[in-house]
Order: structure tokens, then C-alpha cells, then sequence
């Protein structure tokens, strides 16, 4: 395999993807942007030690990395590539795309001096510790394994600048929203069964799948009711079976799933749906949703195809903190660390929906992932394979230079590849 010449068409493709942010930074700045994004691919880490590595550059490390933190300070530089990356991504979302919404969080086990430095709630293990809480979106079509990320960010409550979670998630929402319009439906899980998230996705007409807890009122009928009471006695009207690959193999699940007519006590002028599907455990799962319509299998299973659909979030975040290494972290002031994210999240959408998004990029894309080198091919997530080809490609390449001034811009995505086939 040609690795130079792969690494030099990557880098090309590199360059065109940074005029999206072209307008909005100086060219130092959209220098240094370059810089981290290169760097991020192929250490395959946030480190600023290790993208300092990368770089090449014939200083000393210590100037490399001081260099690099000076300009990763810069004050609102996460809310412009967020919006970039939104505004982007939105062209990916039609009218019945699945946006999904995840709150999470980020580890510091073992940090004490990083600012604003929060207690968190390990997802994995329940466990109480230290770390900064985060958000993550990505838009899926139903039934497929591609993935466009749309928005990433991180808080804590410890921030003067925090006012409350709720406008954080509602922030990433809002970030998409602008972008996509009315376009695409949010699944939320359980976190997102809260007042003022249903507030504002039905104040501004937004589409959703929520997860509810159980302990919601509803009205139904005429009456209020506990979300739970109603899901007993709920008439399972249809079956679907469907598989998962986990580490143990593949799981299978029969599923039964009905329907009620409800509406929430403070907006009772908006007709919703709760979907009630068995199956998954003893208690009945309910997703409280504006689709659905109609009782049919087809439409009904929309709504419970939406929320399995949310599994590619929790993908997406497992490969993001394993192959970027993003709670490892070690940038300690709390604008440096919204920043990182922020590119990491450029990066991500860089490797994961920009190489893919036009048919003559397959082949470069399938390049990349050839040279991940993996004894058992590609798995079916398949972006574990073009990071570590990326970071493969650009280790054997030619490194990155700075000696085209201009990025491409956005429009100019013209290539010619003479790849052998």
C-alpha cells in the first residue's frame, strides 16, 4: 500500500474539511486548528503532548506544547466549531433522521487540580467520583450503522458561567435545531423526562422520543394517570424480534408493543403517543413520543426502531473515549478543556462522516481502513478502523505542513484519485 500517497490525499481532504471554519478564525488560528486535527488523528489521543509529537516540527517539545496550549485558549473557540459542525452535519438530517441526545460524563479519577473539577456519577459502574459531565448528539437513519456526529460539549456544576442541565442538553438541541429546522426526531433516554425539556421541544414543534421514568403523570381520556398504571394495562397489539452483537455474542429480543393516546397535564392541546413495548425486563419500557400517529405495526415500530436506535449513541461514546482517549484529558483550565472537546468533536465528524460523505471518498475511506491492519476485518462499527488506519496512514506519511496558507474551502471538494483498484 502507498502510504504517502494515501496520507497526502487524507491531508487534502483535511485542508477542504477546514474551510468550514475558514471564516471565522485568523489564519494563525485556522493554522493551529489544522495542526490539532492532524494531531488528534494520528496520535489517536488528546494529549498535547502526544499531537505535539506528531507535529515533527524541529523545536523542542516544550515550545511545541506551550504553543499549542496558548492558542487552545482562546475564548469562545468551542461554540464556533460547534456551530460549524452542526451547521455541517445538518445536511445529513432529513425528516425522519433520529437525533440522538445522550448525557454522560467524563472521568478524572485521579485529577485534583483541573479547574471547576465536579463530582460525577460513573454511567458504567454508579460509582461517585471526580470529572465534568457532557453531552453527546449524533444523527442515525433507522436501520443504519452510519453515524453523523452533531454536537459535543462538556460542563460542570462547579462553573460560575453553569446555570443547570437542563440548558446544557437544551443548548445542544438548540445548536442542532437552528441548523436542521424542523427536520429529524430527538430520542432522549430516561434523563430526558423532565419539564422543561418537554417544554422546549414542544414549544418549538420538534419531534421526539423520550424515555419516560414511570412516575409521570398523564392524561388520558380525560384523566390523570401515572405513566406506569397506564403501561399495565396496555394492550400489546403487535411482536417483533430483534438481535443485538454483544461481547458475549449475539442477544435476541422478543418484543411486544401497544399504544395509548395521552397528553402531558401542562400542554394538554398537544396530542402525544406513550408506546409501551415488553420484553427488555419486568417492567414494561415507556416512550412517550409525537410520531405514531396511526396504530399500525409499521408506524408504531418507528417509535421503538428510534429508541433502539440509541444503542449507536453509546457505540459512538465508547469509541470516542477509547480510540481518542478522551478522559485521559490533562489540559487544567476549564476553557482549555471545552475547547479540546469541541475538537475532538471536529475531528470525530472529520473521520467519521466527511471522508464518507461523497461516493469518490469511499475509496479513500476504504484505503484508511485497509491499513487499520485488523485480524478479524472491520467490525461492524466500523469507525474503530478508519481511526486506527488514520492514525496508521499519517504514522508512515509525510507529516503535516503548513505550507498551504488557504484551506480549501468547504465547495471545493474536487479530487482525482489514481488508486489502483
Amino acid at each position: 500500500m502507498d502510504y504517502a500517497t494515501t496520507a497526502s490525499k487524507t491531508q487534502v481532504q483535511l485542508r477542504s474539511f477546514l474551510g468550514i471554519f475558514s471564516p471565522h478564525f485568523s489564519k494563525p488560528k485556522l493554522r493551529f486548528l489544522g495542526q490539532m486535527l492532524y494531531g488528534v488523528q494520528a496520535a489517536q489521543d488528546v494529549k498535547l503532548s502526544c499531537i505535539g509529537r506528531t507535529l515533527e516540527e524541529p523545536i523542542s517539545m516544550k515550545k511545541i506544547e506551550d504553543r499549542l496550549s496558548r492558542n487552545l485558549d482562546e475564548a469562545g473557540m468551542d461554540s464556533i466549531i460547534r456551530e460549524c459542525i452542526a451547521r455541517e452535519g445538518a445536511g445529513h438530517v432529513g425528516k425522519d433522521t433520529f437525533i440522538l441526545v445522550d448525557p454522560t460524563d467524563i472521568r478524572k479519577l485521579y485529577a485534583r487540580k483541573m479547574e471547576y473539577l465536579d463530582r460525577i456519577r460513573d454511567g458504567s459502574t454508579g460509582d461517585l467520583g471526580n470529572g465534568y459531565w457532557g453531552c453527546l448528539a449524533v444523527a442515525v437513519e433507522g436501520g443504519s450503522r452510519r453515524i453523523t456526529p452533531l454536537s459535543m460539549r462538556l460542563w460542570s456544576c462547579q462553573s460560575p458561567e453553569f446555570t443547570s442541565e437542563n440548558d446544557e442538553i437544551l443548548g445542544v438541541v438548540g445548536e442542532i435545531s437552528r441548523w436542521a429546522k424542523k427536520r429529524g426526531v430527538y430520542v432522549i433516554d430516561r434523563g430526558g423526562d423532565r419539564g422543561e425539556i418537554f417544554k422546549s421541544l414542544i414549544g418549538n414543534d420538534l419531534n421526539f422520543v423520550v424515555r419516560l421514568v414511570g412516575n409521570r403523570n398523564l392524561l388520558c381520556k380525560g384523566k390523570e394517570r401515572l405513566a406506569q398504571s397506564l403501561a399495565s394495562s396496555c394492550r400489546m397489539r403487535y411482536i417483533e424480534t430483534v438481535e443485538r452483537e454483544t461481547r458475549e455474542g449475539i442477544k435476541r429480543y422478543e418484543l411486544s408493543f401497544g399504544v395509548l393516546n395521552v397528553a402531558l397535564p401542562r400542554h394538554p392541546g398537544t396530542p402525544l403517543r406513550l408506546v409501551v413495548v415488553r420484553g427488555f425486563g419486568e417492567e414494561p419500557m415507556m416512550l412517550l413520543t409525537t410520531l405514531a400517529l396511526t396504530d399500525s405495526r409499521k408506524s408504531l415500530w418507528q417509535v421503538v426502531e428510534g429508541y433502539l436506535t440509541r444503542w449507536r449513541v453509546e457505540d459512538t461514546l465508547r469509541y470516542i473515549k477509547q480510540c481518542y482517549h478522551l478522559e485521559d484529558l490533562r489540559v487544567l483550565t476549564y476553557r482549555r478543556l471545552k475547547n479540546m472537546v469541541a475538537i475532538l468533536l471536529a475531528a470525530v465528524y472529520f473521520a467519521s462522516t466527511w471522508l464518507g460523505s461523497r461516493q469518490r471518498l469511499e475509496i479513500l475511506t476504504s484505503h484508511i481502513t485497509h491499513a487499520a491492519k485488523r485480524i478479524y476485518g472491520v467490525v461492524e462499527f466500523f469507525y474503530y478502523a478508519i481511526s486506527d488506519g488514520l492514525a496508521r496512514v499519517f504514522s508512515k506519511g509525510r507529516r503535516w505542513r503548513d505550507s498551504i496558507e488557504e484551506p480549501e474551502t468547504a465547495d471545493s471538494k474536487q479530487m482525482c484519485f489514481d488508486f489502483d483498484g
